[in-house]
Protein backbone atom coordinates (compact mmCIF):
# COMPACT_ATOMS: atom_id res chain seq x y z
CA UNK A 1 0.00 0.00 0.00
CA UNK A 2 1.46 3.50 -0.84
CA UNK A 3 0.22 6.96 -0.26
CA UNK A 4 1.62 9.94 -2.69
CA UNK A 5 3.96 7.37 -3.87
CA UNK A 6 5.63 6.50 -0.22
CA UNK A 7 4.85 3.05 1.27
CA UNK A 8 3.21 2.26 4.38
CA UNK A 9 6.05 1.16 6.38
CA UNK A 10 8.04 4.55 5.29
CA UNK A 11 5.39 6.43 6.37
CA UNK A 12 4.85 4.16 9.96
CA UNK A 13 8.48 4.84 10.62
CA UNK A 14 8.46 8.68 9.94
CA UNK A 15 5.34 8.77 12.37
CA UNK A 16 7.70 6.79 15.07
CA UNK A 17 10.61 9.23 14.29
CA UNK A 18 8.24 12.22 15.00
CA UNK A 19 6.55 11.22 18.15
CA UNK A 20 10.24 10.60 19.23
CA UNK A 21 10.79 13.83 18.47
CA UNK A 22 8.32 15.68 20.25
CA UNK A 23 8.08 13.76 22.71
CA UNK A 24 12.01 14.61 23.77
CA UNK A 25 11.33 18.28 22.83
CA UNK A 26 8.22 18.02 25.57
CA UNK A 27 9.00 15.43 28.54
CA UNK A 28 12.69 15.19 29.40
CA UNK A 29 12.02 12.37 31.96
CA UNK A 30 11.09 9.98 29.28
CA UNK A 31 14.28 8.08 27.38
CA UNK A 32 13.10 8.48 23.67
CA UNK A 33 16.50 6.11 22.94
CA UNK A 34 14.69 3.30 24.56
CA UNK A 35 11.35 4.18 22.93
CA UNK A 36 12.89 4.65 19.83
CA UNK A 37 13.83 0.76 20.02
CA UNK A 38 10.46 0.13 21.03
CA UNK A 39 8.84 1.69 17.98
CA UNK A 40 11.30 0.22 15.52
CA UNK A 41 10.09 -3.22 16.73
CA UNK A 42 6.63 -2.45 16.12
CA UNK A 43 7.26 -0.73 12.61
CA UNK A 44 9.22 -3.39 11.78
CA UNK A 45 6.89 -6.64 13.09
CA UNK A 46 3.67 -5.34 12.04
CA UNK A 47 4.21 -2.94 8.83
CA UNK A 48 7.81 -4.61 7.27
CA UNK A 49 7.58 -8.32 8.30
CA UNK A 50 10.73 -8.18 9.97
CA UNK A 51 11.53 -9.73 13.08
CA UNK A 52 12.85 -7.90 16.47
CA UNK A 53 15.81 -9.80 16.41
CA UNK A 54 16.71 -8.79 12.92
CA UNK A 55 15.49 -4.96 14.36
CA UNK A 56 18.01 -4.79 17.36
CA UNK A 57 20.80 -5.87 15.19
CA UNK A 58 20.61 -2.03 13.86
CA UNK A 59 21.96 -1.45 17.33
CA UNK A 60 25.54 0.54 16.99
CA UNK A 61 27.45 -1.81 18.99
CA UNK A 62 30.84 0.16 17.41
CA UNK A 63 29.44 2.98 18.20
CA UNK A 64 28.58 2.37 21.93
CA UNK A 65 31.85 0.87 22.48
CA UNK A 66 33.43 3.97 21.84
CA UNK A 67 30.96 6.21 23.66
CA UNK A 68 31.65 4.25 26.69
CA UNK A 69 35.33 3.42 26.16
CA UNK A 70 36.03 7.23 26.27
CA UNK A 71 33.73 9.03 28.71
CA UNK A 72 34.80 6.27 31.51
CA UNK A 73 38.42 7.31 30.61
CA UNK A 74 37.13 11.11 31.34
CA UNK A 75 34.85 10.03 34.16
CA UNK A 76 37.45 8.69 36.13
CA UNK A 77 39.79 12.03 35.01
CA UNK A 78 36.74 14.21 36.42
CA UNK A 79 36.66 12.29 39.54
CA UNK A 80 39.91 12.17 40.91
CA UNK A 81 40.03 15.99 40.25
CA UNK A 82 42.56 15.94 37.53
CA UNK A 83 40.39 18.12 35.31
CA UNK A 84 39.20 20.74 38.22
CA UNK A 85 42.97 21.51 38.69
CA UNK A 86 44.08 21.66 35.07
CA UNK A 87 40.98 23.92 34.53
CA UNK A 88 41.81 26.17 37.76
CA UNK A 89 46.00 26.53 37.07
CA UNK A 90 44.65 27.50 33.33
CA UNK A 91 42.30 30.41 34.66
CA UNK A 92 45.30 31.89 36.81
CA UNK A 93 47.10 32.51 33.22
CA UNK A 94 45.32 35.65 32.84
CA UNK A 95 47.47 36.99 36.44
CA UNK A 96 44.53 38.94 37.08
CA UNK A 97 43.99 41.08 34.06
CA UNK A 98 40.10 41.35 33.81
CA UNK A 99 41.07 41.94 29.98
CA UNK A 100 42.64 38.78 28.96
CA UNK A 101 39.75 36.85 31.50
CA UNK A 102 37.23 36.33 28.78
CA UNK A 103 39.79 35.01 26.24
CA UNK A 104 41.02 32.51 28.82
CA UNK A 105 37.88 31.68 29.55
CA UNK A 106 36.70 31.06 25.77
CA UNK A 107 40.23 29.05 24.93
CA UNK A 108 40.44 26.70 27.96
CA UNK A 109 36.71 25.91 27.06
CA UNK A 110 37.54 25.11 23.61
CA UNK A 111 40.79 23.21 25.02
CA UNK A 112 38.83 21.02 27.64
CA UNK A 113 36.17 20.04 25.80
CA UNK A 114 38.62 19.07 22.68
CA UNK A 115 40.56 16.69 24.60
CA UNK A 116 37.88 14.29 25.38
CA UNK A 117 35.14 15.31 28.24
CA UNK A 118 33.01 16.82 25.19
CA UNK A 119 30.80 19.93 25.76
CA UNK A 120 28.13 18.62 28.66
CA UNK A 121 30.82 17.51 30.91
CA UNK A 122 32.95 20.07 29.93
CA UNK A 123 29.93 22.86 30.89
CA UNK A 124 28.87 20.55 34.09
CA UNK A 125 32.99 21.49 35.04
CA UNK A 126 33.47 24.61 34.22
CA UNK A 127 30.10 26.58 34.77
CA UNK A 128 30.15 26.12 38.51
CA UNK A 129 33.77 28.12 38.37
CA UNK A 130 33.16 30.88 35.57
CA UNK A 131 29.52 31.54 36.72
CA UNK A 132 31.38 32.47 39.98
CA UNK A 133 34.01 34.27 38.60
CA UNK A 134 31.46 36.45 36.65
CA UNK A 135 29.72 37.18 40.15
CA UNK A 136 33.16 38.16 41.37
CA UNK A 137 34.06 40.34 38.87
CA UNK A 138 30.48 42.00 37.49
CA UNK A 139 30.29 40.15 34.60
CA UNK A 140 26.79 39.39 33.66
CA UNK A 141 26.17 35.63 33.87
CA UNK A 142 24.31 35.92 30.59
CA UNK A 143 27.71 36.84 28.87
CA UNK A 144 29.93 34.25 29.96
CA UNK A 145 27.25 31.48 29.81
CA UNK A 146 27.44 32.86 26.24
CA UNK A 147 30.97 32.08 26.36
CA UNK A 148 30.85 28.73 28.21
CA UNK A 149 28.84 27.21 26.00
CA UNK A 150 29.90 29.09 23.03
CA UNK A 151 32.87 27.06 23.23
CA UNK A 152 32.16 24.13 24.50
CA UNK A 153 29.66 23.58 21.61
CA UNK A 154 32.18 24.58 19.60
CA UNK A 155 34.83 22.51 20.12
CA UNK A 156 32.32 19.65 20.89
CA UNK A 157 32.78 17.49 17.03
CA UNK A 158 36.60 16.80 18.40
CA UNK A 159 37.25 13.43 17.39
CA UNK A 160 38.39 12.11 21.59
CA UNK A 161 35.07 14.28 22.48
CA UNK A 162 31.54 12.01 22.51
CA UNK A 163 29.72 14.13 20.41
CA UNK A 164 32.18 14.13 18.30
CA UNK A 165 32.54 10.37 18.21
CA UNK A 166 29.07 10.08 17.29
CA UNK A 167 29.10 11.65 14.45
CA UNK A 168 32.11 9.61 13.35
CA UNK A 169 30.26 7.03 13.86
CA UNK A 170 27.02 8.36 11.90
CA UNK A 171 29.51 9.41 9.28
CA UNK A 172 31.31 5.93 8.81
CA UNK A 173 27.93 4.51 8.22
CA UNK A 174 27.77 6.84 4.98
CA UNK A 175 30.74 5.34 3.42
CA UNK A 176 29.36 2.33 1.18
CA UNK A 177 26.73 5.01 0.04
CA UNK A 178 29.64 8.27 -0.96
CA UNK A 179 32.15 5.81 -2.01
CA UNK A 180 33.79 9.18 -3.84
CA UNK A 181 33.80 11.73 -0.60
CA UNK A 182 35.98 8.79 1.18
CA UNK A 183 38.51 8.87 -2.11
CA UNK A 184 38.75 12.22 -1.89
CA UNK A 185 39.39 12.53 2.65
CA UNK A 186 39.85 9.56 4.81
CA UNK A 187 37.79 9.39 8.03
CA UNK A 188 39.85 11.07 10.11
CA UNK A 189 40.55 14.04 7.99
CA UNK A 190 36.21 14.83 7.29
CA UNK A 191 36.37 14.59 10.97
CA UNK A 192 38.67 17.33 11.40
CA UNK A 193 37.28 18.90 8.98
CA UNK A 194 34.19 19.24 10.76
CA UNK A 195 35.69 19.76 13.92
CA UNK A 196 37.01 23.30 12.52
CA UNK A 197 33.80 23.91 10.61
CA UNK A 198 32.54 24.48 14.26
CA UNK A 199 34.69 25.61 15.75
CA UNK A 200 34.86 28.59 12.58
CA UNK A 201 30.79 28.95 12.09
CA UNK A 202 29.95 28.73 15.85
CA UNK A 203 32.76 31.27 16.54
CA UNK A 204 31.11 33.67 14.32
CA UNK A 205 27.85 33.93 16.41
CA UNK A 206 29.06 33.76 19.87
CA UNK A 207 32.06 36.20 19.64
CA UNK A 208 30.21 38.85 17.92
CA UNK A 209 27.23 38.18 20.22
CA UNK A 210 29.61 38.44 23.68
CA UNK A 211 30.73 41.36 22.32
CA UNK A 212 27.75 43.44 21.48
CA UNK A 213 25.33 42.19 23.96
CA UNK A 214 27.56 43.38 26.89
CA UNK A 215 31.10 41.74 27.01
CA UNK A 216 32.68 44.85 25.00
CA UNK A 217 31.40 47.06 27.95
CA UNK A 218 32.94 45.50 30.68
CA UNK A 219 36.01 44.80 28.86
CA UNK A 220 36.68 48.28 28.18
CA UNK A 221 35.07 49.32 31.71
CA UNK A 222 37.93 46.56 33.32
CA UNK A 223 40.91 48.10 30.48
CA UNK A 224 43.94 48.27 32.41
CA UNK A 225 42.32 46.86 35.68
CA UNK A 226 43.70 43.93 38.02
CA UNK A 227 42.57 41.74 40.78
CA UNK A 228 43.77 39.49 42.61
CA UNK A 229 44.03 36.39 41.20
CA UNK A 230 43.70 34.49 44.11
CA UNK A 231 40.13 35.94 45.03
CA UNK A 232 38.60 33.92 41.44
CA UNK A 233 40.41 31.60 41.00
CA UNK A 234 42.60 30.17 44.58
CA UNK A 235 45.68 28.59 43.89
CA UNK A 236 45.02 24.77 44.15
CA UNK A 237 46.81 21.89 45.99
CA UNK A 238 49.77 20.62 43.69
CA UNK A 239 48.89 17.59 41.66
CA UNK A 240 49.15 14.43 43.10
CA UNK A 241 50.61 10.78 42.06
CA UNK A 242 46.96 9.69 40.65
CA UNK A 243 46.23 13.41 38.89
CA UNK A 244 49.91 13.28 37.09
CA UNK A 245 49.06 9.76 35.68
CA UNK A 246 45.80 10.27 34.56
CA UNK A 247 47.29 13.59 32.80
CA UNK A 248 50.39 10.91 31.20
CA UNK A 249 46.67 8.87 29.95
CA UNK A 250 45.22 12.09 28.36
CA UNK A 251 48.67 13.36 26.51
CA UNK A 252 48.85 9.27 25.21
CA UNK A 253 45.49 8.88 24.24
CA UNK A 254 45.51 12.37 22.14
CA UNK A 255 49.01 11.07 20.99
CA UNK A 256 48.06 7.44 19.43
CA UNK A 257 44.54 8.67 18.32
CA UNK A 258 46.47 11.75 16.28
CA UNK A 259 49.62 10.93 15.36
CA UNK A 260 49.41 7.51 13.49
CA UNK A 261 46.41 9.01 11.65
CA UNK A 262 48.88 11.82 9.98
CA UNK A 263 50.52 10.72 6.76
CA UNK A 264 53.13 8.40 6.66
CA UNK A 265 53.48 7.81 10.83
CA UNK A 266 51.95 4.37 10.63
CA UNK A 267 55.52 2.95 9.93
CA UNK A 268 57.08 4.17 13.00
CA UNK A 269 54.16 2.48 15.13
CA UNK A 270 54.75 -1.73 15.62
CA UNK A 271 51.29 -3.45 14.69
CA UNK A 272 49.73 -4.70 17.67
CA UNK A 273 49.60 -1.11 19.19
CA UNK A 274 47.94 0.16 15.63
CA UNK A 275 46.07 -2.59 16.07
CA UNK A 276 44.57 -2.13 19.88
CA UNK A 277 44.44 1.33 19.18
CA UNK A 278 42.64 1.48 16.41
CA UNK A 279 39.69 3.96 17.42
CA UNK A 280 39.60 6.48 19.99
CA UNK A 281 37.15 4.18 22.44
CA UNK A 282 39.92 0.90 22.48
CA UNK A 283 42.36 3.58 23.50
CA UNK A 284 40.26 4.85 26.32
CA UNK A 285 39.29 1.25 27.24
CA UNK A 286 43.15 0.18 27.89
CA UNK A 287 44.21 3.61 29.54
CA UNK A 288 41.01 3.36 31.71
CA UNK A 289 42.47 -0.33 32.54
CA UNK A 290 45.69 0.85 33.68
CA UNK A 291 44.30 3.74 35.67
CA UNK A 292 42.16 1.28 37.42
CA UNK A 293 45.03 -1.49 38.31
CA UNK A 294 46.77 1.76 39.28
CA UNK A 295 43.73 2.76 41.63
CA UNK A 296 43.89 6.33 40.37
CA UNK A 297 40.12 7.26 40.63
CA UNK A 298 36.78 5.61 42.40
CA UNK A 299 35.99 3.47 39.14
CA UNK A 300 32.09 2.65 40.39
CA UNK A 301 32.05 6.74 41.17
CA UNK A 302 33.42 7.30 37.37
CA UNK A 303 30.84 4.40 35.88
CA UNK A 304 27.82 6.69 38.17
CA UNK A 305 28.76 9.59 36.61
CA UNK A 306 29.17 8.69 32.62
CA UNK A 307 26.40 10.23 30.32
CA UNK A 308 24.41 7.16 30.00
CA UNK A 309 21.60 8.31 29.51
CA UNK A 310 23.10 10.50 25.84
CA UNK A 311 24.58 7.03 24.86
CA UNK A 312 21.85 4.94 24.82
CA UNK A 313 19.68 7.83 23.18
CA UNK A 314 22.09 7.71 20.68
CA UNK A 315 22.29 4.17 20.11
CA UNK A 316 18.23 3.46 20.82
CA UNK A 317 17.11 6.47 18.05
CA UNK A 318 20.09 4.85 15.59
CA UNK A 319 17.86 1.39 15.83
CA UNK A 320 15.43 3.77 14.51
CA UNK A 321 16.50 5.15 11.59
CA UNK A 322 18.04 1.79 10.74
CA UNK A 323 14.59 0.91 10.41
CA UNK A 324 13.61 3.76 8.15
CA UNK A 325 16.14 3.56 5.97
CA UNK A 326 15.40 -0.01 5.35
CA UNK A 327 11.54 1.03 4.94
CA UNK A 328 11.97 3.93 2.80
CA UNK A 329 11.38 6.41 5.36
CA UNK A 330 14.74 8.26 5.10
CA UNK A 331 14.58 8.25 1.02
CA UNK A 332 11.28 10.19 1.75
CA UNK A 333 12.36 12.47 3.89
CA UNK A 334 15.64 13.13 1.68
CA UNK A 335 13.16 13.98 -1.34
CA UNK A 336 10.47 16.39 1.12
CA UNK A 337 14.27 18.33 1.90
CA UNK A 338 15.16 18.21 -1.65
CA UNK A 339 11.99 19.66 -3.07
CA UNK A 340 12.81 22.84 -1.87
CA UNK A 341 17.04 23.11 -2.02
CA UNK A 342 19.77 23.20 -4.26
CA UNK A 343 23.21 22.89 -3.79
CA UNK A 344 23.77 26.46 -1.53
CA UNK A 345 20.29 26.80 0.12
CA UNK A 346 20.71 23.44 1.02
CA UNK A 347 22.83 24.16 3.98
CA UNK A 348 20.51 26.93 5.46
CA UNK A 349 17.51 24.54 5.30
CA UNK A 350 19.57 22.10 7.34
CA UNK A 351 21.17 24.31 9.66
CA UNK A 352 17.44 25.97 10.58
CA UNK A 353 15.44 22.49 10.78
CA UNK A 354 17.71 20.99 12.91
CA UNK A 355 18.42 24.40 14.71
CA UNK A 356 14.41 24.48 15.47
CA UNK A 357 14.07 20.89 16.66
CA UNK A 358 17.28 20.84 18.89
CA UNK A 359 16.39 24.42 20.68
CA UNK A 360 13.53 21.82 22.71
CA UNK A 361 15.39 18.25 21.84
CA UNK A 362 18.63 16.63 21.95
CA UNK A 363 20.91 17.75 19.67
CA UNK A 364 23.71 14.64 20.02
CA UNK A 365 20.86 12.39 21.13
CA UNK A 366 17.88 13.13 18.62
CA UNK A 367 18.83 15.70 16.08
CA UNK A 368 22.13 13.99 14.67
CA UNK A 369 21.13 10.15 14.62
CA UNK A 370 17.81 11.34 12.71
CA UNK A 371 19.28 14.14 9.88
CA UNK A 372 23.20 13.23 9.27
CA UNK A 373 21.52 9.74 7.29
CA UNK A 374 19.83 11.90 4.96
CA UNK A 375 23.22 13.00 3.42
CA UNK A 376 23.90 10.31 0.89
CA UNK A 377 20.32 10.73 -0.09
CA UNK A 378 20.40 14.22 -0.35
CA UNK A 379 23.65 14.07 -2.50
CA UNK A 380 21.94 12.28 -5.28
CA UNK A 381 18.95 14.38 -5.24
CA UNK A 382 20.20 17.95 -4.89
CA UNK A 383 23.60 17.61 -7.15
CA UNK A 384 26.56 19.72 -6.53
CA UNK A 385 25.94 19.52 -3.23
CA UNK A 386 29.15 19.30 -0.41
CA UNK A 387 28.85 16.49 1.75
CA UNK A 388 30.86 17.96 4.33
CA UNK A 389 29.44 20.89 3.69
CA UNK A 390 26.17 18.88 4.68
CA UNK A 391 27.33 17.50 7.48
CA UNK A 392 28.69 20.39 9.05
CA UNK A 393 25.61 22.55 8.65
CA UNK A 394 23.36 19.67 10.31
CA UNK A 395 26.14 19.79 13.66
CA UNK A 396 26.54 23.33 13.91
CA UNK A 397 22.16 24.22 13.26
CA UNK A 398 21.95 21.58 16.06
CA UNK A 399 24.25 22.82 18.41
CA UNK A 400 24.24 26.62 18.02
CA UNK A 401 20.94 26.78 19.91
CA UNK A 402 22.14 24.84 23.17
CA UNK A 403 22.61 28.48 25.21
CA UNK A 404 19.02 28.22 25.31
CA UNK A 405 18.16 27.25 29.25
CA UNK A 406 15.69 24.10 27.56
CA UNK A 407 18.80 22.31 27.13
CA UNK A 408 21.40 20.97 29.28
CA UNK A 409 24.31 23.46 28.90
CA UNK A 410 22.05 26.67 29.69
CA UNK A 411 20.40 25.14 32.68
CA UNK A 412 23.83 24.21 34.19
CA UNK A 413 24.90 27.96 33.57
CA UNK A 414 21.20 29.36 34.95
CA UNK A 415 21.63 27.15 37.76
CA UNK A 416 25.28 28.12 38.79
CA UNK A 417 25.11 31.74 38.23
CA UNK A 418 25.89 33.91 41.04
CA UNK A 419 22.75 34.89 43.77
CA UNK A 420 22.28 38.81 42.98
CA UNK A 421 21.54 37.53 39.24
CA UNK A 422 17.97 37.84 38.48
CA UNK A 423 17.36 34.45 37.40
CA UNK A 424 14.25 35.03 35.49
CA UNK A 425 15.42 37.31 32.77
CA UNK A 426 18.93 35.33 32.81
CA UNK A 427 16.25 32.27 31.84
CA UNK A 428 14.80 34.13 29.28
CA UNK A 429 17.48 36.22 27.77
CA UNK A 430 18.94 33.07 26.94
CA UNK A 431 15.69 31.45 25.22
CA UNK A 432 15.61 34.60 23.50
CA UNK A 433 19.22 33.63 22.54
CA UNK A 434 18.85 30.38 21.67
CA UNK A 435 15.92 30.18 19.55
CA UNK A 436 16.91 33.37 17.76
CA UNK A 437 20.42 30.99 16.82
CA UNK A 438 18.06 28.63 14.92
CA UNK A 439 17.38 31.44 12.42
CA UNK A 440 21.59 32.61 12.54
CA UNK A 441 23.14 29.56 12.55
CA UNK A 442 21.00 28.26 9.15
CA UNK A 443 22.48 31.83 8.33
CA UNK A 444 25.95 31.16 8.86
CA UNK A 445 25.85 27.80 7.17
CA UNK A 446 24.26 28.66 4.20
CA UNK A 447 27.47 31.75 4.61
CA UNK A 448 30.20 29.58 5.16
CA UNK A 449 29.13 26.46 3.75
CA UNK A 450 27.03 26.75 0.70
CA UNK A 451 28.18 30.48 -0.73
CA UNK A 452 31.90 30.48 0.28
CA UNK A 453 32.09 26.14 0.48
CA UNK A 454 34.36 26.25 3.60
Amino acid sequence: MEFLGVSLAAWMSILALTIVIIISCINEQLHVGLLGIAFAIVVGAIFMDMRASKVVMGFPLSLFMILVGVTFMFAMAQVNGTLGKITTYSIRLCGGNMMLLPFIIYFLTIFITTIGPGNIAGVALLAPITMAIAGQVGMSAFCMTLIVVGASNSAAFSPFAPTGIISHGLVEKMGPQIPDLFAKYSLDAIDWKVYFNSILAQGMAVIPGFLVLGGWKWMMSHKGKTVDINTIAPRPEPFNKQQWFTTACIVILIFLVVVPSLPGMKQFFPKWMLLMSSNVGTVGFVLAGFMMLFNVADSKAAVKTMPWFVIMMVCGVTVLIDVMEKSGGLNAMVKAIAAFSGPTTVHFWLGLITGVISAYSSSSGVVMPAFLPLVPGLLKQVPGADAVGMISSINVGAHLVDASPLSTLGALCIACAAEHEDKQKLFRDLLIWGLSMSIVGAIICWLFFGILGI
